[in-house]
């Protein structure tokens, strides 16, 4: 009854031990007093009990009372870091149990045995366990022995069997009343499921597992570790830090289990060397270290020393002894038969390389590159990542090119079981050594066309198709409009002055449950079907059109110059360099966005000049006279292109990628010619510009007022062929995908757009943040435009900082005359940018919108 009503149990257990029980019975109570303290509370209050447990079966001369009682001990002990201890009571309880009971201490002796890192003893003892329980026809215990044995399997990267006995202890759940087993195997199948490889079903198994122990009242401190697992690989590590410590925090409040609290260091500390905190990983991994050790766990000990090493190196402490130290690692994960063993032997690899030692990294990445062929994506990506290296040490540029190719083509096919386009993005960031290396070995190959084609290769990736549209979630839909009725009354409750902490746990709440959705989504889309051409980009560009790709190498910005039926390749400044400068001039917009601050234009206008040289460098004097596409990186997206001096004057329009520039230009418009005109509530100006835009547009749709609301809203955008938002827009820095347009019903978010069949051809939106973005992954960027561009969109007009209102509405009017009169959105607004009055206002607002696409 403890794994299937465990606070009822617990009471049922006090109130037996309240009533002068027979020694038999009281030990019993003691028991399951002790395994729910043991496994949901106090480890000393659970060994209390199990001792005096033990102490009432001996004294009732219960031999089999009494091995049952030593198991539920020995696995406490093992839970308390005194191993030795633990195992003797296990030992003794095979020595006096017989049958039945004996079967049962066996499979306590065997998890014990996983708990430790000792996989081949634990899979013995299940071996003999199991049989003995079949015949017994105890369906509880057989499926319990099954969950364990496929647990232990997928430590050892045996994948098929593990999910053979997960669906076999499932069959045998489903028969029984086991409420708190039948989450541990909904757990374990999340666990299958990412080794596996499949992200979003991991997700979604770990969240159902979640929700059923919440229904029990009993936390699982192995579901944060796994759940934490699954994070990292798909490129949440901050999240996964965040969610590791707080389990340690509540571990300790506890009082709970000395080996989960070890297994939830080494887990953080992976999670912070991930997130690019090395010394925070390397304080967490070696109390990990330590705990293991004293736990006397040598497989656990050595992942964590992996961590450690990891870290180490990460922060710059690269010796022959952390090399040794890397080498026995791998040495001792093979002995186990763990699947981290490659990576330990790139490790060794990579730090030889770096202190020069070409032989010795020879050696050792010849053996993580083994794992190239076979295995679960991470890992063949790991093995390629090896030869990508010994390709380099071997002087072989061909040989890094292909490994670089072959390893992003393992990385593609996995981003494409993702749905959600914020995974999508953030697992760019596991090919972002592969990038790297291909870049640096085609600019080593003299080749400017090479570059381009891999600067490209790993660049706004997400974007190249759209996020997976969930056809028909009914919950995900209810979820969307309580959000939006909730922000509403937030927002509302604020310009009132009144408090909103309860409106503010609720929203919460409520966008926890929308991205724990979208996550779950798998991906059904194709792999591109066509690589990046260059002659196909230089035959669109014609002799007009420049193209400047902005390629990122050792921290300095190459210049990728494309037009003219070839590309140049130009060195500027530095990127950290460039990014302070970009803060710069975004400040100073921010101060020119009111009036009275005439004085700061020439410093503006002097930090133009200063982005124009880090940014462009000599290409700037080769830009021609014609249109100009920039692509930046994506640390570069804030950065207001039309104050450069060469793009000042120009048709200039900005790109993630050359190959979304591509796709933009060769999207047709939709048929109908619809246009869409939007007005939200609370605007300085009231949207001014809509009113007027209504008469030039003939026969257009306006929604104001209370026919402003998302549903209604977002039926008019699905295929129009021009849509103007004047509306207040909201970048969520924490949430990007939550960055907003407030509607008269409440926010209309990305995960909205996100919904669309078809996103309008071309998208105007008028206000403040409307083209800020979160830059996330290898080179990847989220937010609201990026959440247009894959759905269909050509083009967007979009502010960059923040701006006058009153000065935006002459911008608009002037744009959409360039419009009428057959412009593309670039053109018209460098023609609306000029015809502006001359005052600091209004060119600093034309200055903050920029052209996105090429519509």
């Amino acid at each position: 009854m403890v794994f299937a009503a465990p606070n009822q149990a617990l009471a049922r257990a006090e109130e037996v031990l309240g009533s002068d029980p027979p020694l038999l019975h009281a030990s019993v109570a003691h028991q399951v007093i002790g395994i729910w303290q043991r496994d949901w509370g106090d480890l000393r209050i659970a060994l209390h009990h199990l001792r005096r447990a033990r102490d009432l079966a001996a004294r009732a001369e219960s031999a089999d009372r009494e091995a049952d009682v030593l198991a539920a001990l020995g696995v406490a002990l093992v839970h308390a870091g005194r191993t030795r201890q633990g195992l003797d009571a296990l030992e003794r309880g095979v020595a006096i149990g017989s049958g039945h009971t004996r079967a049962r201490v066996l499979f306590r002796r065997a998890f014990a045995s996983w708990v430790l890192g000792l996989h081949r003893e634990a899979l013995e003892d299940v071996r003999r366990a199991v049989p003995v329980l079949r015949q017994a026809d105890d369906v509880i215990w057989t499926a319990r022995a099954l969950t364990l044995r496929a647990t232990v399997h997928l430590a050892l990267g045996a994948v098929e069997r593990a999910e053979a006995d997960f669906a076999a202890a499932e069959e045998m759940w489903d028969t029984t009343g086991q409420d708190h087993d039948k989450a541990d195997v909904v757990e374990s199948r999340g666990l299958a499921a990412f080794r596996s490889g499949d992200v979003p079903a991991a997700l979604r198994l770990l969240d159902e597992a979640e929700e059923r122990y919440a229904k029990l009242g009993t936390p699982s401190f192995m579901l944060y570790i796994r759940r934490c697992e699954v994070l990292m690989a798909a490129g949440l590590a901050q999240e996964a830090l965040a969610e590791a410590d707080a389990a340690i925090g509540l571990l300790d409040r506890n009082g709970g289990q000395s080996t989960r609290k070890a297994e939830l260091l080494l887990v953080a500390a992976r999670a912070a060397r991930l997130a690019d905190d090395p010394h925070t990983a390397i304080a967490r991994a070696a109390l990990a270290v330590r705990l293991f050790a004293g736990q006397r766990r040598p497989w656990w000990e050595t992942h964590a020393r992996l961590v450690l090493i990891e870290a180490r190196a990460a922060a710059g402490r690269g010796s022959g002894r952390l090399v040794a130290d890397a080498a026995e690692v791998a040495d001792r994960l093979a002995s186990f038969g763990a699947p981290a063993a490659p990576e330990a032997s790139l490790l060794a690899g990579r730090i030889a390389l770096g202190l020069g030692w070409t032989a010795d990294a020879e050696r050792h990445l010849a053996l993580a590159a083994r794992s190239r062929r076979s295995g679960p994506p991470l890992a063949r990506m790991t093995g390629w990542a090896a030869q990508a290296l010994r390709a380099r040490a071997a002087g072989s540029g061909r040989g890094v090119l292909e490994a670089c190719r072959r390893g992003l083509d393992v990385l593609d096919d996995h981003r494409m079981t993702l749905g959600a386009s914020e995974l999508r993005a953030r697992a760019t960031a596991q090919g972002a050594e592969l990038a790297a290396l291909a870049q640096q070995a085609s600019l080593d190959s003299g080749s400017p066309r090479r570059l381009l084609v891999w600067s490209e290769r790993w660049r706004a990736t997400a974007l190249s198709t759209p996020p997976t549209r969930p056809p028909s979630d009914p919950a995900l839909l209810s979820d969307l409009t309580a959000f939006r009725e909730i922000a509403a009354r937030a927002e509302e409750a604020r310009m009132e002055g009144r408090p909103v902490p309860a409106l503010e746990r609720e929203q919460r709440r409520l966008e926890r449950e929308i991205r724990s959705r979208t996550l779950h989504i798998r991906g059904d889309a194709p792999g591109e079907g066509h690589r990046f051409d260059p002659g196909r980009l230089l035959e669109r560009l014609g002799d007009d059109v420049r193209l400047v790709e902005l390629a990122v190498l050792d921290g300095r910005v190459q210049v990728l110059l494309c037009g003219q039926g070839r590309v140049r390749r130009f060195e500027a400044g530095l990127l950290a360099e460039a990014e302070t400068e970009a803060e710069h001039v975004q400040a100073g917009l921010r101060r020119l966005a009111h009036p009275g601050a005439e004085a700061r234009l020439p410093l503006v206008e002097a930090a133009g000049r200063r982005l124009e040289e880090l940014l462009l460098g000599p290409a700037a004097a080769h830009l021609g006279s014609g249109p100009v596409v920039v692509v930046p990186p994506a640390r570069l997206h804030r950065v207001p292109w039309a104050l450069l001096p060469s793009l000042r004057e120009r048709v200039l329009s900005v790109s993630p990628s050359a190959s979304g520039w591509l796709r933009a230009r060769e999207t047709e418009a939709p048929a109908g010619g619809r246009h869409v005109l939007v007005r939200g509530p609370g605007l300085a100006t009231e949207g001014a510009e809509v009113p007027e835009l209504a008469g030039r547009y003939a026969g257009s749709t306006v929604l104001e007022d209370d026919e402003a609301r998302v549903p209604r809203v977002l039926a008019e955008l699905d295929g129009a062929a021009l849509a103007h938002i004047a509306a207040h827009g909201t970048f969520r820095a924490d949430g990007p995908l939550f960055s907003s347009l407030r509607m008269a019903d409440g926010p209309l978010i990305v995960h909205d757009f996100e919904r669309l069949d078809a996103s309008p051809y071309r998208i105007i939106l008028s206000c403040c943040d409307t083209a800020r973005f979160a830059s996330v992954g290898a080179d990847e960027l989220l937010g609201l435009v990026t959440a247009l561009l894959p759905l269909g969109t050509a083009g967007v007009v979009a502010c960059t900082a923040p701006v006058n209102d009153a000065a935006v509405v002459p911008l608009m009017l002037a744009l959409h005359k360039g419009l009428d009169a057959g412009l593309s959105l670039a053109e018209a607004l460098r023609d609306a940018r000029a015809a502006l009055p001359g005052d600091t206002v209004h060119q600093a607002t034309g200055w903050a919108f920029s052209a996105f696409g090429a519509a």
